[in-house]
């Protein structure tokens, strides 16, 4: 198939499949005409790669999926490689959520206490002297 027909079997852009082949991440074969030329294990990488990109994972990141997939192995996380990639994210993204959880006790100090302030400014609701009588 043809960059185009890739893009969109892919869900991304001819340009984007350029910027890849200039990274090293996708290897276009060309015809006698000059055209690239790709097939299905190559939109096989490009899924992969758009799937961990959507999970937050830079490109770069992404590559010893794209080389598990290149070594003939069933899924891209099938190599060591890969999984040492997926062990680094998840401590990332518990280092994040562990500050995120700060941050928000954090704000909720804050908040209980602008709420005790408030509280304390305001005056008690005046009274109505006729419904007292």
């Amino acid at each position: 198939m043809r960059i185009g027909e890739l893009a969109r079997r892919a869900g991304t852009t001819t340009r984007t499949l350029r910027y890849y082949e200039t990274r090293g991440l996708l290897t276009a074969r060309r015809g006698g005409n000059g055209y690239r030329s790709y097939d299905e294990d190559d939109l096989r990488l490009l899924r992969q790669i758009r799937l961990l990109q959507d999970f937050g994972f830079e490109l770069e990141e992404t590559r010893p999926f794209v080389e598990c997939l290149r070594a003939g192995h069933p899924s891209g996380d099938s190599c060591p490689a890969s999984l040492d990639v997926y062990r680094r994210k998840l401590a990332e993204l518990d280092a994040c959520i562990d500050r995120l959880r700060e941050v928000r006790d954090q704000v909720g100090a804050q908040l209980a206490r602008a709420e005790v302030a408030v509280t304390a400014e305001q005056p008690s609701p005046a009274r109505c002297e006729l419904a007292a009588e």
